[in-house]
């Protein structure tokens, strides 16, 4: 092969295949149709001479040369991406749709001041919310179901941490902790919270999956204790209405209390047991990476971020001061 004669296209397709890991969806990122897509798949992989992608039954499997090759590649487009592409991103002019999924708490936390933003700032942008029930949101980024995933996902961020080359990226925006939640007349209101009365007591769990079993159910074991989950929901929301209204405790992030819109009727007290912190994180597909109106939305977010944690500190008003973010 000599790079004189390489088709410098067949790269931009190469890493667009890698980046979706299937080929009907890079045909419809690159506007191509899939014949086309698979037939500059095969002139690269005759000029390189290397399979390069193997079909399976969930898209393509890349080969290792092709994964050696990858970043190098994108790193090269993306060079010449913001070589041509304007510095400058007039949000005040752009037209978007912003897909993003989020749990109802965490949207009921971020939305809305990101719509006050929005409205004032960038008038063509809109934001369409999609339920988020499961803490693996990478299968719908990576099928294109939505832009952007906010939430806490344990072990997805770890695991992308030490990972090369996936077409998946996170940022933390923050982390906090848990805390017990009661109703202000329950029994154990007045009453030092031990592991003793917390087990013996009555549970709501919220659970995106129905599954009665949790973090809190993993820490108790370590100590071999167990509680009783009456109840699981699958929003916080509800969680706070019906631990306000009933002697069930719950355990959630303590930023995430003045979401359930019970700030008033409820308590929070310190776990009588030690739980892991609770990462709030951001995820994205690569295919969205460079694009000036999503990086504009993730800079927002953390510009956010950085306004929240300032005005739980100073203990400001609204939300954030509610929220008692850590």
């Amino acid at each position: 092969m000599s790079f004189l004669t390489l088709d410098l296209n067949l790269l931009r397709v190469f890493d667009a295949v890698m980046t979706e890991q299937n080929l009907t969806r890079a045909a419809g990122h690159l506007a191509m149709t899939q014949p086309a897509v698979s037939n500059a798949i095969k002139r690269l992989r005759e000029s390189l001479g290397d399979e390069l992608l193997i079909r399976t039954a969930y898209g393509v499997k890349p080969t290792p040369r092709a994964e050696a090759l990858w970043p190098a590649v994108r790193s090269a487009l993306a060079v010449l991406e913001a070589a041509v592409t304007p510095e400058t991103f007039d949000v005040g002019k752009a037209h978007a749709t912003f897909r993003m999924a989020m749990a109802d708490a965490t949207a009921a936390f971020w939305l809305p001041s990101l719509m006050r933003s929005i409205e004032s700032e960038a008038p063509g942008v809109n934001v369409r919310m999609v339920p988020l029930t499961t803490r693996e949101p990478r299968p719908m980024l990576l099928r294109g179901d939505i832009d952007l995933a906010v939430g806490f996902f344990p072990g997805v961020a770890a695991q992308l941490s030490g990972e090369t080359g996936s077409p998946i990226h996170h940022e933390r925006l923050y982390s906090g902790q848990y805390v017990c939640v009661m109703r202000r007349q329950h029994p154990l209101a007045k009453d030092e919270l031990t592991v003793d009365n917390y087990c013996a007591a009555n549970h709501l769990l919220v659970s995106f999956s129905g599954r009665a079993h949790g973090l809190v159910d993993e820490a108790l074991a370590q100590i071999h204790r167990e509680r009783r989950i009456l109840l699981t929901v699958n929003q916080f929301f509800t969680a706070g209405r019906v631990v306000a209204n009933s002697d069930l405790l719950t355990v959630l992030p303590r930023h995430l209390i003045a979401s359930t819109g019970m700030t008033d009727a409820l308590i929070h007290k310190e776990l009588p047991f030690s739980l892991p912190a609770v990462h709030l994180d951001m995820l994205w597909h690569e295919r969205d990476a460079r694009g000036p109106a999503h990086k504009w939305l993730r800079a927002h977010l953390e510009g956010m971020n950085t306004v929240t944690l300032r005005n739980a500190t100073a203990g400001g008003g609204g939300i954030a001061a509610k929220s008692e973010l850590d």
